[in-house]
């Protein structure tokens, strides 16, 4: 296989990959350093040896990113305020015909999801994502993982368990998301507080993400009455009525991109479900809007 033709097979794969370690990992800088460094590896390596070169490319990558999960968990990491992962550009209404395997993709990468996995272990959290996300049978994720296989399957039990036990149910009709998102932010802009009212359920919450570098609640909002008031406030304090919005698909479902002078500000998603606002996400922490600036 020569130089060129292992690089077009890793770009053939390299969307997988990527989606791989960002479900690893929630966060993109690391996810692209772990798809970089299975580069140097498949660049490296015996690959007249190699009979499935996507299996192998996979297998190198969960690998990598179990490593760099372990090392994130080992230094013990304080973060200022709730977290939330960096936002990643899908394009599944463009790309995925078929509407199962969409909802699928969707779901596995949406922030409530991600955030769930980040109590996961390492294992745990591969083996889900194999599973759940990209179907891999048992016998190959333990190959990956170089593990048995009824231990494989233990571990996707207990992570199947503990994700459902903890991941809220919400609506996946993108339309219906973005109607109500679009809905929100007019309601935030022109200061309708009966308006916003009407479009958020009782218990919703509010998870604001600044990483303590921009203005966002330092704990998580909860009740109408709350985030409300709060949208409402920091719209007055020009923090939603001076922006424009672009729309775009983040991790799977709509969102909306906020623009101040050009510049990515926060990001906004909603989750809904029986006609109202469940949940509202917002990131602000600068660190990770910098990949939307060409979005």
């Amino acid at each position: 296989m020569t130089t060129d033709t292992a690089t077009d097979v890793f770009e053939e794969h390299r969307p997988v990959l990527l989606g791989v370690a960002y479900r690893m990992l929630g966060r993109l800088a690391d996810a692209e350093d772990v798809v970089q460094d299975a580069w140097l590896r498949w660049s490296a390596a015996d690959r007249a040896s190699v009979r499935e070169p996507r299996g192998y490319l996979v297998r190198v990558t969960t690998r990598l990113a179990v490593d760099r999960l372990r090392q994130i968990k080992a230094r013990g990491e304080t973060y200022v305020g709730p977290w939330l992962p960096e936002p990643y550009v899908t394009d599944y209404a463009d790309t995925v015909p078929d509407a199962a395997e969409r909802a699928v993709l969707a779901d596995s990468v949406s922030l409530a999801v991600l955030v769930v996995l980040e109590s996961l272990s390492p294992l745990e959290r591969a083996v889900f994502v194999l599973r759940e996300a990209f179907g891999y049978p048992y016998a190959e994720i333990a190959a990956m993982l170089d593990r048995g296989e009824a231990a494989v399957r233990q571990l996707a039990g207990r992570a199947r368990r503990h994700v459902d036990e903890r991941r809220p149910r919400y609506d996946v009709d993108p339309g219906r998301r973005r109607d109500l998102t679009e809905r929100f932010l007019t309601a935030a802009a022109g200061g309708d507080l009966e308006g916003l009212m009407s479009l958020l359920a009782p218990d919703v919450r509010l998870v604001g993400d600044s990483g303590g570098k921009a203005r966002a609640p330092l704990r998580v909002l909860e009740s109408a009455d709350k985030v409300g008031r709060f949208i409402l406030g920091a719209a007055r304090k020009g923090g939603v009525s001076d922006a424009t919005f672009r729309f775009l698909e983040l991790n799977g479902g709509p969102a909306a991109l906020v623009l101040s002078g050009g510049k990515p500000d926060s990001v906004f998603q909603m989750e809904v479900a029986d006609g109202r606002i469940q949940a509202v996400y917002i990131i602000r922490n600068p660190d990770k809007l910098g990949s939307l600036a060409a979005a």
